[in-house]
């Protein structure tokens, strides 16, 4: 079976999230990944469905906070903001919702180099907790909650696909999975291939995105072995385009689409 090719909702050309749905199914996309699925938003989401298409996944700005956040009152905005994604997303028949630990709120590989206010554990507990939570909720919506891990500059707890395994492991629930995202992979994996074949049981997505953070085809990401590999694991859920563009969206859009298309052509 062949994966579901998405793309970020922002990325497609467009004045509107319908004529986006359209540029990106014109492009050789089978939908979009939206970044509010909330039910405030169903009207314009549904317009855009009635174009044509699916959206599978939502990818979260954050805004809210972060599951993981330092501050408690934070924490809890963000976990009531997956929630109310969660339940969206599934009554839009989409599958899985995204989020990391938390970004850009602290690093150990960039100056001033202090020591976070929690310890490793601390960060484990607040994030097994977490996501606990959460799990309930993503089983009554059918909707997965999908760990991320980012790079070590990005954020301190999860970093490799490995650890965001251990932490999905450890929370037990079918309805907590694992994301991959070769852009944070081509920093903090050994190899990315063995990475995803570890990851297998426990994988529920994958962001696609090059070594530069543009559209995959103008780094050094070798995405052919990668989507061979996705392959061979029976992987089958959805390939979204997580990336800055290179170039302007009418003419990057379809590039890209028509490179992983042909990438995808032996798929079986």
């Amino acid at each position: 079976m062949i994966p579901t090719l998405v793309l970020q909702e922002h990325l497609p050309a467009g004045e509107t999230l319908p004529q986006r749905m359209e540029a990106a199914l014109a492009a050789g996309f089978d939908g979009l990944e939206v970044r509010d699925a909330r039910r405030e938003r169903h009207a314009e989401l549904r317009e855009a469905l009635a174009v044509g298409g699916i959206m599978p996944t939502g990818c979260p700005p954050g805004d809210a906070g972060f599951l993981a956040d330092f501050d408690v009152g934070r924490r809890d905005a963000a976990r009531d903001h997956l929630r109310r994604e969660l339940h969206g997303l599934g009554e839009l028949g989409g599958y899985g919702v995204i989020t990391p630990a938390a970004w850009g709120m602290w690093t150990n590989r960039l100056p001033p180099f202090d020591p976070p206010p929690r310890t490793p554990d601390e960060d484990r507990e607040v994030l097994l907790e977490q996501l606990s939570a959460l799990a309930e909720d993503a089983r009554e919506s059918g909707v997965l909650v999908l760990l991320e891990a980012l790079n070590r500059y990005e954020d301190h707890m999860i970093n490799s696909v490995a650890q965001a395994c251990e932490i999905v492991a450890a929370v037990g629930s079918d309805s907590v999975r694992v994301l991959a995202d070769t852009y944070h992979m081509n920093i903090e994996e050994d190899d990315l291939c063995a990475a995803l074949r570890a990851a297998a049981p426990l994988l529920g997505a994958v962001h696609l995105s090059d070594s530069n953070r543009h559209q995959p085809g103008l780094g050094h990401v070798d995405f052919p072995r990668v989507l061979e590999t996705l392959r061979d694991i029976g992987y089958a859920g959805s390939l979204s385009i997580e990336c800055r563009l290179r170039g302007v969206p009418e003419e990057a859009v379809p590039t890209c689409g028509a490179y992983l298309r042909r990438l995808l052509t032996d798929w079986s």
